[in-house]
């Protein structure tokens, strides 16, 4: 195993050129669905699914994909996973009508749900221990943070001077290098356990973490009491009810919920997932405020999260080497701190307010996850049996999905009854900026929590093999 970051380089760009690839693909779809619309001739209800469906597709084989690591190897799946994504961008982009570019889409998230966790693991274990903070702050977090906000910019200067099939075009020649250096640089690790395969949670993982998220999306599209969001929820939670019971008592589980039992990867794993809260609702709500109340189109509302990101990319490098000389504690309370102060000055904007006061907001609030986000993620990997190093990060990345799906879902149904609230009297730009500040409140609540859980956290406690082994019951068949 390599033993400085000089030596892991060559692998770590191989796998930085697969996340980011699929990443920014993910972030650039929304604005291209209305050009879609327009030239399959089909409407909202039926191209929303190629988002939609790439999602579900995503959730479902996420699950999974420690499982795949585990049995066929980290190397050879996640090449496979890039290489799938890659030969589907060619098959979107050739698509002639909407069904067939739908299709592609879920056969393209079958392989992008594959790329980040099993990327997530491999960089973990050829990692110095004492340099993971680095890594993952200094390297594995610019295509987190990158890719999501170039991608609307990118997408929306394709779209509106170039042609929507280059939103895939340009995935084949990125894909095509990501192959290659895998090939070249990528390790075979050897699987550290036995890879049984779990078919009781090979059925309903992928179907809960499905269901779940269909059912939120639902909830955020067609109303929390609609018929397809109650069916979803109910077969989520339903399956996932019978997911938990089936992994708990299995002797080969396919994610390791018992990792739960160390407080310290718990209390990590609770503030993950406050975090993919914020995350994932700011990344929503910050361009809905500038198109919808400062009037900029898509590809401005690119252009001005530009800043934010800049200062995310310097305070994840920053976070990352402190961690790797401090307790991941205090970057967890000032980082929420900082998201909190954030959020708090984004819902005292108004229709009003200047472009200064605004960026300052929005950079606070992403530099605050910035400074903690990739060194908790560390921090949860430590927190584990490096043995199940993929079935962990499976985990960690099925339930983010699940909760940033959320996230997106409630903050647009707040937004919206809201909004819905409002006196007809009141210019509707103004409607939309009480709307914005009520939601950043609630925000600032979430993060107020997460400061709180923050206090919490303890040093990495990994469980020995011994208590992970040891099932709650045995004798269902995994």
């Amino acid at each position: 195993m390599s033993t400085t970051i000089k030596e892991i380089r060559a692998p770590l760009f191989a796998i930085i050129i697969g996340m980011f690839m699929v990443l920014l693909n993910m972030t650039a779809m929304n604005v291209a669905i209305p050009k879609l619309m327009n030239t399959f001739q089909s409407p909202l209800s039926l191209m929303q699914w190629a988002t939609t469906g790439y999602i579900l597709a995503e959730a479902a084989i996420i699950p999974v994909a420690g499982w795949l690591a585990d049995r066929f190897g980290g190397r050879r799946m996640f090449i496979l996973a890039i290489s799938i994504f890659t030969i589907c961008s060619i098959l979107c982009a050739l698509s002639i009508n909407a069904e067939q570019f739908i299709l592609f889409r879920i056969l393209q998230g079958l392989g992008g749900g594959i790329v980040m966790p099993i990327g997530y693991a491999i960089v973990f274990r050829i990692s110095p221990p004492d340099k993971i903070g680095t890594v993952m702050g200094s390297y594995l977090g610019v295509p987190i943070l990158i890719a999501p906000a170039i991608g609307p910019v990118f997408a929306g200067w394709l779209v509106d001077y170039v042609s929507w099939p280059y939103l895939f075009w340009v995935n084949v020649p990125v894909g095509i290098l990501g192959i290659c250096l895998g090939l070249r640089y990528l390790p075979k690790l050897e699987s550290q356990v036995q890879a049984k395969l779990d078919k009781l949670g090979m059925i309903f993982g992928p179907l809960a973490f499905a269901a779940l998220i269909y059912g939120v999306h639902q909830g955020g599209d067609a109303g929390w009491d609609s018929m397809q969001t109650i069916i979803g929820l109910a077969v989520g939670v339903v399956a996932l009810l019978l997911f938990i019971l089936v992994e708990l008592r299995s002797s080969e589980p396919l994610l390791e919920l018992r990792v739960f039992r160390s407080w310290s990867f718990t209390s990590a794993m609770l503030i993950l997932w406050l975090t993919a809260v914020t995350f994932y609702g700011n990344f929503f709500l910050i361009p809905v405020y500038l198109q919808q109340v400062k009037g900029f189109n898509a590809f401005d509302t690119g252009l001005l999260m530009i800043p934010q990101a800049i200062a995310c990319i310097v305070l994840m490098q920053i976070g990352g080497r402190l961690f790797d000389r401090m307790s991941v504690k205090p970057l967890v309370i000032i980082g929420t701190a900082l998201l909190g102060l954030g959020a708090f000055l984004l819902s005292r904007v108004s229709s009003g307010s200047g472009m200064g006061m605004l960026i300052v907001a929005m950079t606070l609030a992403g530099s605050g996850h910035a400074l903690y986000g990739m060194s908790l993620n560390a921090f949860v990997m430590k927190s584990a049996p490096q043995a199940l190093i993929n079935r962990v990060t499976s985990l960690n990345n099925a339930s983010q999905q699940v909760m940033g799906s959320f996230a997106v879902a409630a903050f647009s149904t707040l937004l919206t009854a809201r909004v819905s609230a409002s006196s007809r009297a009141i210019p509707q730009v103004e409607i939309w900026a009480d709307a914005f500040s009520f939601t950043y409140l609630v925000v600032t609540a979430v993060s107020i929590v997460g400061v709180v859980m923050g206090l919490l956290i303890c040093k990495p406690t990994a469980l020995t093999d011994e208590a992970i082994d040891q099932p709650d019951a045995r004798g269902l068949d995994s």
